[in-house]
Formats: structure tokens, C-alpha cells, sequence
């Protein structure tokens, strides 16, 4: 490529001249190709490697010098002879002679300079290249990474590191490539390579370890290796970018979500470190912002914008405290330098006043920002103020334009409203009102059912008898504290949070406060007072719809919290339907999951319905990700950290458990319900009210403190059923004294034995004993933990799901289960690699985890095309794509363009296992079908191939009687006349079973074949493709091909001699008569002429020909032949090919065979056995060049091939499954355009 010219000092230094002109040099590097300099091109070649030079520098370039200079100018450079020659070849052609002319050095430099730097800018506006904030180095290692691994463009490198390879006990120095879906390592020493390429969507395992011969190592594990890289630079970063590339990868597989640059991110500034890529600022963006948003329960689609440094004046204290300041879109946050010590959370909505106040010696640069609720935050000692200020200035005008944009939309929304609802003025309270028009809404579309308008439990709450009991004076001076806290602190989402916050917390939050600080805690207010309305326009939506997931949620609704008065009637069960399913409507995703069903129920004691939608979505999207979706694999993904955890910290409980199986099977319940399924109900709402405010890592401390508080009783259990009694008899009995609810009955207390009852525990001594022992648990050792547990999650589901789908296959197809896990895997590397390189339709289309285990993975055509050429034994020959497109029409059942595995096995295991007859019906099937609706395809007998295939390969959507006994009474190609998997039958068929009937269904058999469509003469033409296509690499091929022509010529009169028939069946009118006689040669068949045909009517039947099938060298030139062009230069393939049509058409009427191939021409005489009459171009209207009324059946099609021992060998002939799927294996590139032969689980190895 051309490239702005740069001098170079040495042009001799590493580089050998290969060409040169007065002007020009053309050189290559040292080292590089064959004969590459002995000793110093593999010293040269090992140095560019691994000092980084030949991301560089390329192997060719061209330079620039005038005769009378010592100094070059390097004008071009190229990866490959080919690109650097076409280079030279154009400066010899149009810049040579023109230098001639000049007479002052300076002009001709000058001139070279301008034109190549012309010839750059003219390239990138004609191929539209953006500037971007790569550099030229960066812009070399992704040219070079892409050479190198055979990527396509879309493939994105987003950054390179050196390192060691450890190939066995020997190092090998080099580059490790980290793109967004291939991890790659590079190392040439000394002539020898070695090249990795890793998907890491293949990853198993990925961690830094440290050893004494190695103290940092990156150990890389697939399902079949186990990589080690060491000697990095920078380990910390490498391992944190691969890290979150192997997230990426896993979050692809779990819900299709896949990556996608962020293009809002701002341009790099001149200071900046140049040799991060844009897509290195884009992860390192994102990883900052996911911290950020965990940090401060901050919506999902905040992202944070920088943070500094800074002091925060506290008022509680009178002090200047330490810590950082974040800012983001909407927010500004604080935290302190120890995290426990307060943070803060300031809503740029609330702000109403941002200024620079006076600097002083005691208050260096300070900023005051004061709130709606007359809050005022001061902070200091910021170092770039002024930009600080600006960039808040420019978010909080973006805000108030979307806080007017709102209340304009919601005015004219309330206009237009039958009934018009007052909506205020103030953000904080617009939540509330829309809460309340949605409950006026519902109402008055569903009279019958009361609304919940406020907590469920401030209706249904039972107060003793006595006014004041010690209970409820305790509960009011709860209520006291926490007054008082807000008086101190502040109230609200701007207030401080500290530890006296926290200890608030942990001894119990008061039972009227509980939602509002629910809402607080979580994070979940913001998003409800961004989102005005929102909840209400959900229900509407959602109301008198149903799919699955409303199903389930009807089906759960009376199993929660039973025992619960709230839900004893309508009103409770009906807010209950009404929160989960508009969840389940916003979030399709998810829908509906066990366990939300009593997680929302007590939201909604506490807490309005608006309030408890939106803290049902914190806790499904934030607080608890992927816990409640259909694999609940967030819940097993923690599980297992629960897991680590207990080794560390229980050690001497570990082996036990593991022994009897408890841990995996205790924790799923606790997690997923936040302990409320397993404890005492007021107990179990200060396990909520602490996860609230302190997240995940109180569920793994209050777990860790149930086992250790058991750890005697449980070391001496002797199965998991007696460990299960020792722990739900424990959870039980924990209590909580303060209460001042009526004592509700615990359902689980209700399934335990009767034995001894269990001695009491306090709640809050539990939860406090929790903080004590395991409170260094910290979130983001949970974090590194979930990650190492969320690769081995996903790839053991994703290892079941191949087993699942093997499991359901196999019984249905003669091929081995290795056989089909082999080609499973071949299956979904294709769908993997149509997703991060783009197909002809989406891939979140294409999988969908929430399916059928064999509806996850789909292939589209495109997809299909390239397994066709790979698995196939019928794809051979330039016919072999119009092919696959005609077998991936018939495997698509429901016709959405996608087709599942057992589509694709089925299809696969009739040409490796079927047997002839089988086949033979399958190719005819492949033709009959109508074709696409732009080709002109005769109307009958295209709608009578439609209307076949639809009654055979869906029977269950057709209610006649006929077609479902043709299902269930097949004559043994069942597995061509497929089902639809969406569709549920109880009995599957045993395909296995109509095989072996096969003899006894002979009268069945011959009724079916009779059922098929006939083929007409376009699509018969297209079948005489497809034969010789397929025929082209076999070893018999010139018996192949001469039986083909005997068996075409065949089938020709077949056709003609029915036609009268078929004719006379058509029009009334019409009268035909025909009389054909055949006398069998040794050369061949003979047909006598007959008498020309005369039709009573005004039609006129053309008179039949003499028809001559002849199997040598054309003997006359009354015969037609199909002859290949490239056959046709040797005369010993001549006879081969030598088929003799007829016709009875006029001149203008004739048959036209088209081409048989692609490389085949038709010869035919005239009609009155004059001179040769010039070959007919293909393509004329099927009007001019096709007989409509020539038709063949499959009774005559598989007849005539059975006449041909070298067709009944080829058919019958056994295929190598084995070694065609690891041919595909080794064939199958990362890429299409990879020229290395890396599989997707295999690592490969020069050297």
C-alpha cells in the first residue's frame, strides 16, 4: 500500500535490492521468504518478531531516491510479491518518464511527495476510510494479525503483548493477539513458527497463577488444552483485557449478545498515549463504567465519564474527607478512600445550582452544588476545575432538556386522554401519580378487580389488641433513629451514606420505612423516576395477552406467600399478575421464573406496585444478573463461588459437604429466593432489608455463617438427607423478636420432623456474627470469582446442550454419537462464525438459549453452503451451490430460511446411510420441488410439487386422513419426509423400524411412489446438472459419465412417449396416437421412425423423429449431443457424453436442454436431417425452449438408473463419515479467507 512518505537513513541496513531504476528501489527484508539470507535472515527474521519491528515494517517496500542524494524516502510498502510489484509497475509505467523533464532535484522530490500523498487521499475517499484514533503502528499489528491468522476485517484486534509460549518445557518468545472473538499467538525463532488460534467462546478456563519457576503465568484451558503464556510486561493488563474478551464470548453464548463498538466515545487527546487502540479505550471505558454503576446501584445504561480526585466537606462531622468524584450523564458520585466510610449519590434531576466558590489556603479550588431539597455539597482540592465545572454545566443542560421534553410529552399525552389526570411538576413525585392513573386505569378496565394503591401490608397488618406493647415501642424508636439519621445525614437519594447508615441498617429497618429505603438502597428510585409512566403503559400493554410466560405466572400465583393474608384474596393476587407480567413483557428475555413469583411478593407488603416493579427489575437486571432466567445460571454462577468460599473459609467443613453433595444443593434455594423460602418470614425481610444496601456479599456471609453455625452437626452426618434436616431445622428456627407482625406459619417448619425443637436464633445476632467473621469478603473478589465460575457454568451447559441434542438425534440416525458430537461441533463453529462476521440473516434470530436444546442453534442458506461443500459426498462440480440451495429448501421445513441440527443430520445421514433407493428419492425430491417464485416454472406442476411436499414433510398441519396415514405407513424414507420440531407428537417415529419393513410395505411403497409429482422437463434438466456436477471427482468417472447419458437419453423418450398421454388426459379435444417400437443394438438402442401424428382438432402434434441412443463417437448429424467444452478437447472423453434428444416441437418450439453443466453446449440437427444447426444460447424464455407438456415419474426415473451398474455402484457405494469430518475439521477456517489450517479445537503447530 501507498503510504506518506518517510525518510530513511540506511537503505541497505536488513534489506536486499531486487529491482531499481534511476528513481526507485524495490527491496525485501532479510529473512523473509524462501532463501531469505542464510544465518542473518532467520537473525533478522527471529529480531523482527520479537522486538515488535515487523508490526512495522513489511516485507517489501519501495523507496525513493534522486541520483545525486544520500537520503531515501520510503513511498510504499507491501505483505505480499503481488501487491508491491503491481506498486512498481505503475511508477515505472506513469511516474518515470515524467521525471525526466525535471531539471531541479528539489521538483522532482517534491512532485513525488504530492503525487503519492494524491494517490492516498484519492484511495480513501473512493473506499470511504474514516479517520479514526488508531496510530500507523497499531494500523500495522491488526494488518499483520490479520495476515498472519487469515482474519477478515471484520475480525478487530484490540491490543497485541509480548510474551513466552510455553511449548512443553520449552519457551517460545513471540506475540500474544487479542482480538474480540480469537485470542492468537505468533512466534518465528530461527526459522521455526508457531501459531495459536483460540475462539474464546472455546475457553474453559482462564487464570493468572503464579509458580516458582514462573511467577506470573496466564494459563489459557480449552476442552482439549491447556496453554501457558508467560513474561508479559504488563501481566495485570493482559489478563484484565482477556478477561473481559472471554466475558464477551460467554455473554454471546448465554443471550446473543454480542459486541458492538461504542462510537459515542471522545476522540483521544494529543497527550494521550498513542499506542491504545480505539477498541482498547472502548473495553477499558466500559470496565470503568460497569464498576461505577455496581458501586452506586446506578441504571444499566449509565456510563461514567471521568473522575478525579477531590475532598467532600461532611457536616455530620465538620471534616474534609478524602476520596474521589465521579462523573457521569446524569450523576455525580462520591467515595470516600475507605469505602465504608460515606459515599454519596447526587442525581443531576435534583441539581439546581452548580458553582465555583472562592479559593482559599484551608479551601483549595472548591465547587458548590446545591439540590431541589435544599442540600448543599461542597467539594475541594479538584486540579482541572474549570473543565470539571464546564463538563457537569453541559450534563445538566441535557438533563433539563429531557425533564422538559418529558412533562411536554406527558401534557400532551394527558390532552389527548379521555380522562385527564394531573400530573406533577416535581420528578420526585411524578412516579406516585403515574402509579396512581395506572391504578385508576386498571380499575376502570377491570371493575372486578381491586387495585392495589398502596404497600400490602399497610392493609392487611394486624396490631394487637393493646395500644403500647414492648414490641411496638421498640419499633417506634427504630423509627426515631432513623428520623433523626435523615435530620443529620440528609433524606432521600442525596443523603449521606456512612457506616452509621450501615448500622442502622443492620439492626433492623422499621416496618413503614422498609420500601422507601428498599427503593433507596437499591438504586431502583432513579430508574423509577426517569421512567414516568412507564409502568403504567406496561400494564395496559400487557393486560389480556398471553404467551408462556403468563402461563407459568397464573399457574404460580396462588403459591406465593400462601400463608400470607395479603395474598388470601383478589386484590393481592391480582397486583401480584399484574407487576410480574409486565416484567415479563419488558424483559422477553427473562419472562418469568420460579422464585420471582415469591421475591415479588414481598415487595409488593412493602412497597407500592410501580415500586415493586421497579425493584423486581434492580434485582433481576443488576443486583442478581442472570439469576432468573430459564438456565438460572447467575444462581449456579454463584453457587460455585459459594462454593470457593466455603474451602477458604469452612475448610474443615469442605471435604465433607463435597462428599455428601449439600453445598449445590442447598444454596440454589437460598440464593434464588434470598433465604425467604427457607426462613421464617420476618426474619427473611432483614435478610432483604442488608442485601438491599449491601448487595450479594450478604447472602455468601449469612450462608457461610448458617454452615460454620452447624459445622459439629453437619461433619457428623451420614447423607445429604440427614445434612438438609440439621440445616432447614436450623433456618427455622431462627426468629426475630422485634417484630411486630402476627406470627405467619412457615411452610418449610411445616415439612421437618417432629423431633426436639431446635434452640432459637436471633436474626440480627446472625446477620451481625455474619459481618463479623466473613465482612472481608469484598464485592470485587466476588466479581473475579463469578467470572472464573461463569466460563465453567456456560461451557458445562453448553456441553450438556450437545449432549442433550446428540442424545435426541441419535436415535433417529445411523450415525455413531461420536460421529454426531463431531458434527454438532461443526455445526455451531458455522453459527459462531456467522456472528461475529455477519450472515445473511441476524444471528440473534438464529439462537435463541430459551429454546429447545436443538432449536438453539440454527444455520441460515449461506451457512449451509459451506457444510454442504465440506460434509457432502453429492457436492462436487460447478453445480454443487444451486445444489445445496435446492437441499437447504427441502430441509426447511416451516420455510423461516433457518434449519436446526436434526434438519441438517437428517438430510446428512440419507447420502452417508441411506440406501440407493433412498437416495435416488431424495435427488428426485431435490428437483421436483418448484422452484424459486422468480423463475418460470410451469404453474400445475409447480403447485402440484407444493402441495406434495407440504403433506409430506408437515403432515401435522394438514387435517386430511390421507396424509397422516402417508406419515405413519412410509415406505422406509422417513428420514427424507421430515417433521416440524415445533410441533409436539407424543410418538416419534422409528425410522429404524420402517427400514427393516421395508420388504413387507412393498404394495404401500408403490402407492407412494406413485404420490410423487411428476418432474418436467425444466427440472429435469436441472437433475442431468446436478448428475454430471457430481460425478466430476470420482474415480469412475467416465462410466459415470456415459451411464448418465445412456440413462438421460433414456428417460428423453421416456418423456416423449408419455406426453401424448398426458395430453390426451389434459384436453378433451384432443386425439393422439403413438406407436413406438425399439430395437436393442450392440451398439446402442434403436427406435424405428413411426407415422406422423394427426390430431382431429385444430391441434397438430409434430411428427416424432428418428431417435438413435448411441454410446460411441457421433456417427451422423441427425443426432443432438450434449458436449462439454472441456471434455471436448479429449477425444477419448468424446463418447461419454454422446446423448441423443428428440423432439416434437417446430422449429421455433425446440427443445433446449440448457446446459446439462456449466460447461456444456447443446448440438442439434434440423429438423429435416439437413446440416448442423448452431448451438442454442441458454437462457431463452421457457416458452421458446422448454416442452410444457414433457413430464417423467420416479418409477421411470429410478428404472432407468437401475439399467446402469456404474450409477447403482456409485449410489450404493459406502461413504467415509470419519474422515470427511476431519477433513471439515482441518478444512474449516477461522476465516474464509485463512490460509491456515487451524480447527475450531485444535491448536496448530509448526515447527
Amino acid at each position: 500500500m501507498w503510504v506518506s512518505p518517510e525518510e530513511v537513513l540506511l537503505a541497505g541496513a536488513l534489506w536486499i535490492t531486487e529491482r531499481a531504476n534511476p528513481y526507485f528501489i524495490l527491496q525485501k527484508r532479510k529473512g523473509h521468504g524462501d532463501g531469505g539470507g542464510g544465518l542473518a535472515g532467520l537473525l533478522v527474521g527471529t529480531l523482527d518478531v520479537v522486538l515488535d519491528s515487523n508490526a512495522r515494517m513489511a516485507p517489501y517496500r519501495i523507496l525513493y531516491q534522486t541520483p545525486d542524494s544520500l537520503g531515501y524516502w520510503l513511498i510504499a510498502h507491501g505483505t505480499s510479491r503481488k501487491e508491491i510489484t503491481e506498486h512498481w509497475e505503475w511508477l515505472e509505467h506513469n511516474l518515470l518518464q515524467t521525471l525526466s523533464i525535471f531539471e531541479n532535484e528539489n521538483d522532482i522530490t517534491t512532485f513525488v511527495k504530492g503525487k503519492v500523498q494524491g494517490i492516498i487521499a484519492e484511495y480513501n475517499k473512493n473506499h470511504e476510510v474514516k479517520e479514526d484514533d488508531d496510530t500507523d503502528k497499531f494500523k500495522d499489528a491488526s494488518a499483520r494479525f490479520r495476515k498472519l491468522f487469515g482474519m477478515p476485517e471484520e475480525e478487530k484486534l484490540v491490543n497485541y503483548y509480548s510474551c513466552s509460549y510455553w511449548k512443553g518445557k520449552v519457551p517460545r518468545q513471540g506475540w500474544l493477539y487479542l482480538s474480540i472473538n480469537h485470542l492468537c499467538f505468533y512466534s518465528y525463532l530461527l526459522g521455526k513458527e508457531a501459531i495459536l488460534v483460540v475462539r474464546w467462546a472455546d475457553i474453559t478456563q482462564l487464570e493468572k497463577s503464579a509458580t516458582l519457576l514462573l511467577p506470573d503465568v496466564i494459563k489459557v484451558s480449552t476442552r482439549c488444552s491447556e496453554l501457558l503464556f508467560s513474561v508479559f510486561l504488563n501481566i495485570n493488563e493482559t489478563f484484565k483485557l482477556a478477561e473481559q474478551l472471554a466475558n464477551i464470548a460467554m455473554r454471546q453464548l448465554l443471550d446473543n449478545q454480542g459486541f458492538e463498538e461504542d462510537r459515542s466515545l471522545p476522540k483521544l487527546k494529543k497527550k494521550s498515549p498513542k499506542k491504545v487502540s480505539a477498541l482498547k479505550r472502548d473495553l477499558d471505558a466500559r470496565a470503568k463504567s460497569e464498576r461505577y454503576r455496581a458501586l452506586f446501584r446506578l441504571p444499566k445504561d449509565e456510563k461514567l465519564d471521568g473522575h478525579t480526585d477531590c475532598t467532600l466537606w461532611t457536616p455530620f462531622n465538620k471534616m474534609h474527607i478524602l476520596g474521589q468524584m465521579f462523573v457521569s450523564t446524569n450523576y455525580i458520585c462520591f467515595m470516600s478512600k475507605e469505602e465504608s466510610f460515606c459515599s454519596l449519590i447526587i442525581p443531576l434531576r435534583e441539581v439546581t445550582i452548580v458553582e465555583k466558590a472562592d479559593s482559599s489556603n484551608v479551601l483549595p479550588r472548591p465547587l458548590s452544588i446545591s439540590t431541589k431539597n435544599r442540600m448543599t455539597f461542597l467539594f475541594a482540592n479538584l486540579k482541572d476545575r474549570d473543565f470539571l465545572v464546564q463538563r457537569i454545566s453541559d450534563f445538566l443542560q441535557q438533563t433539563t432538556s429531557k425533564i422538559y421534553l418529558e412533562k411536554e410529552l406527558s401534557s400532551s399525552l394527558n390532552s389527548s386522554d379521555d380522562e385527564v389526570f394531573s400530573h406533577s411538576s416535581n420528578l420526585s413525585s411524578s412516579p406516585q401519580t403515574s402509579l396512581g392513573s395506572d391504578s385508576e386505569r386498571t380499575f376502570n378496565l377491570n371493575h372486578s378487580v381491586p387495585t392495589a394503591t398502596q404497600a400490602l401490608m399497610t392493609m392487611y397488618r394486624r396490631r394487637s389488641p393493646e395500644d403500647f406493647n414492648p414490641k411496638l415501642a421498640k419499633e417506634f424508636l427504630k423509627e426515631q433513629s432513623w428520623k433523626n439519621h435523615f435530620t443529620e445525614f440528609g433524606q432521600g437519594v442525596c443523603m449521606y451514606r456512612t457506616e452509621k447508615t450501615k448500622e442502622l441498617v443492620l439492626q433492623g429497618i422499621p416496618e413503614d420505612m422498609r420500601g422507601d429505603l428498599w427503593l433507596l438502597f437499591s438504586g431502583a428510585i432513579n430508574e423509577m423516576a426517569t421512567h414516568p409512566g412507564y409502568y403504567e403503559d406496561l400494564v395496559e400493554r400487557s393486560m389480556g395477552k398471553y404467551n408462556l410466560a403468563t402461563e407459568e405466572i397464573e399457574r404460580d400465583l396462588h403459591r406465593s406467600l400462601p400463608e400470607h393474608p395479603a395474598f388470601q384474596n383478589e386484590m393481592g393476587i391480582a397486583a401480584l399478575r399484574r407487576v410480574l407480567t409486565a416484567y415479563a413483557f419488558r424483559n422477553p428475555n427473562i419472562g418469568y421464573c420460579q422464585a420471582m413469583n415469591i421475591v415479588t411478593s414481598v415487595l409488593l407488603l412493602y412497597a407500592k406496585e410501580e415500586e415493586a416493579f421497579w425493584l423486581l427489575v434492580a434485582l433481576c437486571e443488576r443486583m442478581l444478573p442472570d439469576y432468573y432466567n430459564t438456565r438460572v445460571v447467575g444462581a449456579l454462577v454463584d453457587q460455585g463461588v459459594f462454593e470457593e468460599l466455603a474451602r477458604e473459609y469452612v475448610p474443615q467443613l469442605y471435604d465433607c459437604m463435597q462428599d455428601l453433595g449439600v453445598i449445590s444443593t442447598i444454596s440454589l434455594s437460598w440464593f434464588l429466593t434470598l433465604f425467604l423460602s427457607v426462613m421464617p418470614f420476618e426474619s427473611a425481610v432483614v435478610v432483604v432489608d442488608c442485601f438491599f444496601y449491601d448487595g450479594i456479599k450478604v447472602i455468601f456471609q449469612l450462608a457461610l455463617s448458617v454452615l460454620h453455625a452447624n459445622i459439629d452437626q453437619l461433619l457428623d452426618c451420614k447423607d445429604d438427607g440427614e445434612a438438609m434436616t440439621v440445616l432447614g431445622r436450623y433456618l427455622d428456627s431462627v426468629t426475630n423478636k422485634d417484630s411486630t407482625l402476627p406470627p405467619i406459619p412457615h411452610l418449610h417448619s411445616l415439612l421437618t420432623d417432629n423431633g426436639d425443637p431446635h434452640p432459637e436464633t436471633d436474626i440480627f445476632k446472625l446477620v451481625r456474627s455474619s459481618y463479623e467473621k466473613f465482612g472481608s469478603i469484598r464485592a470485587d473478589v466476588i466479581e473475579q470469582m463469578r467470572f472464573k465460575q461463569r466460563l465453567r457454568v456456560i461451557q458445562t451447559i453448553e456441553d450438556t446442550t450437545k449432549r442433550n441434542v446428540v442424545r435426541t438425534v441419535v436415535t433417529e440416525t445411523a450415525f455413531s454419537i461420536d460421529e454426531l458430537e463431531e458434527l454438532y461441533v461443526l455445526f455451531k463453529s458455522e453459527h459462531l462464525t456467522s456472528c461475529y462476521w455477519g450472515g445473511s440473516t441476524n444471528p440473534t434470530e438464529r439462537h435463541d438459549p430459551s429454546l429447545p436444546y436443538l432449536e438453539q442453534y440454527r444455520i441460515d442458506m449461506e451457512q449451509f453452503k459451506g457444510l454442504f461443500s465440506l460434509l457432502f459426498p453429492w457436492a462436487n462440480g460447478p453445480h454443487s451451490d444451486p445444489l445445496a440451495v435446492r437441499f437447504f429448501r427441502l430441509l426447511d421445513h416451516n420455510g423461516d430460511g433457518l434449519i436446526n441440527f436434526r434438519e441438517f443430520i437428517t438430510g446428512l445421514g440419507v447420502l452417508c446411510h441411506g440406501d440407493l433407493t433412498e437416495k435416488l428419492k431424495l435427488l428426485y425430491k431435490l428437483h421436483v420441488l418448484p422452484d424459486v417464485p422468480n423463475e418460470h416454472d410451469e404453474p400445475d406442476s409447480a403447485f402440484e410439487a407444493t402441495q406434495y411436499f407440504f403433506e409430506d414433510i408437515t403432515p401435522e398441519m394438514s387435517m386430511s386422513h390421507d396424509s397422516r396415514c402417508r406419515s405413519e405407513n412410509d415406505d422406509g424414507f422417513v428420514r427424507v419426509t421430515f417433521k416440524n420440531e415445533k410441533v409436539k407428537k407424543l410418538n416419534p417415529p422409528d425410522y429404524h423400524h420402517y427400514l427393516k419393513l421395508w420388504n413387507q410395505e412393498s404394495r404401500c411403497k408403490t402407492e407412494n411412489l406413485k404420490d410423487f409429482p411428476k418432474l418436467n422437463q425444466s427440472q429435469f434438466i436441472e437433475l442431468c446438472k446436478t448428475l454430471y456436477s457430481m460425478f466430476s471427482e470420482d474415480v469412475a468417472e467416465q462410466e459415470l459419465y456415459h451411464a448418465t447419458a445412456t440413462v438421460t437419453s433414456l428417460l428423453l423418450v421416456l418423456g416423449e412417449v408419455g406426453k401424448p398421454f398426458s395430453s390426451s388426459a389434459e384436453r378433451k379435444d384432443s386425439k393422439a396416437e403413438t406407436s413406438v417400437t425399439q430395437k436393442s443394438t450392440t451398439g446402442g438402442a434403436e427406435t424405428k421412425p413411426c407415422d406422423e401424428e394427426k390430431a382431429e382438432d385444430t391441434v397438430e402434434l409434430p411428427p416424432m423423429q428418428d431417435i438413435k441412443l448411441e454410446d460411441s463417437s457421433p456417427k451422423g448429424s441427425s443426432s443432438a449431443m450434449l458436449i462439454s467444452d472441456d471434455e471436448a478437447k479429449d477425444d477419448t472423453s468424446m463418447s461419454s457424453y454422446s446423448v441423443l434428444s428428440t423432439g416434437s416441437h417446430d422449429l421455433d418450439d425446440k427443445l433446449q436442454c440448457e446446459d446439462i453443466a456449466d460447461d456444456t453446449v447443446l448440438v442439434r440437427s434440423d429438423s429435416c436431417g439437413g446440416g448442423m444447426g448452431g448451438a442454442h444460447q441458454p437462457g431463452l424464455p421457457h416458452s421458446a425452449s422448454i416442452d410444457k407438456d414433457w413430464t417423467i415419474t420416479f418409477e421411470q426415473f429410478l428404472a432407468s438408473v437401475l439399467t446402469e451398474q456404474a450409477l447403482v455402484q456409485y449410489f450404493e457405494k459406502p461413504v467415509e463419515v470419519a474422515a470427511r469430518i476431519t477433513n471439515a475439521k482441518n478444512v474449516q477456517k477461522v476465516g474464509r479467507t485463512n490460509s491456515l489450517s487451524a480447527s475450531d479445537y485444535e491448536i496448530s503447530l509448526s515447527g
